[in-house]
């Protein structure tokens, strides 16, 4: 089924869940809405079962670099160290 509210194409389907609690997701909803091996996240709201795609947040980016302000050669890691701590 599907219908459209306001600009926003809505796509119903009515799918069984299997006796351990699974559905299967249709290839071109998962083509479309999920990369290989993404997450879901699962929510009860109003007495219905919500399903979102999610993307993990890389943290990485956030702690690759680092500037600072150093007075000691690079080439002495040493001092380089010595003048982080202080």
């Amino acid at each position: 089924m599907s219908q459209v509210k306001g600009e926003e194409e809505v796509q119903e389907m009515i799918k069984q869940v299997d006796g351990h609690g699974r559905i299967v997701i249709p290839k071109k909803w998962r083509n479309k809405h999920l990369k290989n091996n993404s997450y879901v996240v699962l929510k009860i709201k109003d007495g219905e079962i919500i399903l979102k795609s999610h993307e993990p947040v890389d943290i990485t980016k956030h702690f690759n670099s680092l500037e600072v302000d150093l007075k000691s050669d690079l080439a002495d890691w040493d001092n380089i160290k010595r003048e982080l701590l202080k």
